[in-house]
């Protein structure tokens, strides 16, 4: 071990706490944690859901001589017509928007220990025991450069190399000083650096700005945010789910069929990303699927932002629907 350095110039200094989830097993991305699942277990076949990122079909982990079959999901998010998985099989399935809890538990109860639950869109929904479970850290939820949690029974029988993060802070640390726009690429530059990364530990710079934060403050201001703009925009919805049990939600889903709406709100520098647009070209993906990709609207609700400024998303959404 390398003797420790005293003195000197200062680093970047974070309140001193505990991660959320302190007995994960930390990787330095979720793709990552899926491919430890794929590596350690070794299924014949994984199925995967179509609406859903296409880091989770990159290259590396199309290359491990698991195959991939996709499956539809309705308008409820929930997996379209009968699945049957076989022994040796597992399927993965994301709980959307961290709406999903309770169909999980029916999940759970079907599949048992052939599902892989990606809680990448539910940071504060807890693992079922027994369940592999993986969480993606990247500007999900909080300010860090990467990084996933993973909960698995199976171990990988191979040491990791250490992940280091620094130079993908660049977006993180220059929206702390100018604007996030101004970033922007630096921003898609730290995704683009994920890529088919090999599995590594979770750098040191991760942790350490998870050990910082104030989770519950966290968790409640994004459920204050969701509960606002819900009561404001549940009459326009189209997506009707059971909105009535989240748990720090990243987003809040808005579907509405509007062609400008998206485009309107960026221009009042709110800015909403669309989801998996690359759905529309897959051969497979259901109308369902290209539908919610091109109308979802996933509105900014968390920890950085007040009441004020959920008002001020109301504010724009209702004029232009005026119009």
């Amino acid at each position: 071990m390398p003797l420790k350095e005293i003195g000197g110039y200062f680093g970047l200094e974070l309140r001193k706490g505990s991660e959320y989830y302190p007995d994960a097993i930390k990787l330095n991305s979720g793709r990552n944690c899926f491919k430890y699942i794929l590596l350690s277990q070794k299924p014949a076949k994984v199925y995967v859901p179509y609406y859903n990122d296409k880091s989770m079909t990159e290259e590396s982990l199309l290359n491990l001589g698991v195959k991939f079959e996709f499956y539809n999901i309705d308008d409820k998010f929930e997996i379209a017509g009968d699945l049957q998985v076989e022994k040796g099989e597992k399927i993965l399935y994301v709980n959307y928007y961290g709406l999903k809890n309770d169909y999980i538990t029916k999940l759970v109860g079907m599949y048992k220990d052939k599902l892989i639950l990606d809680y990448t869109q539910s940071f504060f929904c807890k693992p079922t025991c027994g369940i592999d479970t993986l969480y993606s850290l990247g500007s999900k939820f909080f300010g860090v450069p990467g990084g996933g949690y993973l909960f698995t029974d199976v171990l990988l029988d191979k040491d990791l190399e250490q992940d280091f993060s620094y130079a993908r802070m660049t977006h993180i640390l220059g929206r702390t000083d100018k604007t996030a726009s101004e970033f922007f690429e630096a921003f898609q530059e730290s995704k683009r650096g994920r890529c088919n990364q090999e599995i590594k530990n979770m750098s040191h710079l991760t942790q350490s700005i998870l050990s910082s934060i104030d989770y519950e403050s966290v968790k409640i201001i994004r459920e204050r945010n969701f509960y606002y703009l819900h009561g404001y925009l549940k009459d326009l919805n189209e997506l009707k789910l059971d909105f009535s049990s989240i748990e720090g939600p990243m987003v809040y889903p808005f579907l509405i069929k509007n062609d400008v709406l998206r485009q309107k709100l960026i221009d009042n520098k709110i800015y909403v990303p669309t989801y998996w647009k690359e759905i529309t070209d897959i051969k497979g993906a259901s109308n369902n699927e290209k539908y919610i990709s091109r109308y979802l609207l996933p509105l900014p609700i968390d920890q950085r932002y007040e009441i004020e400024d959920m008002k001020r998303i109301v504010d724009t959404i209702k004029k232009e629907i005026k119009r």
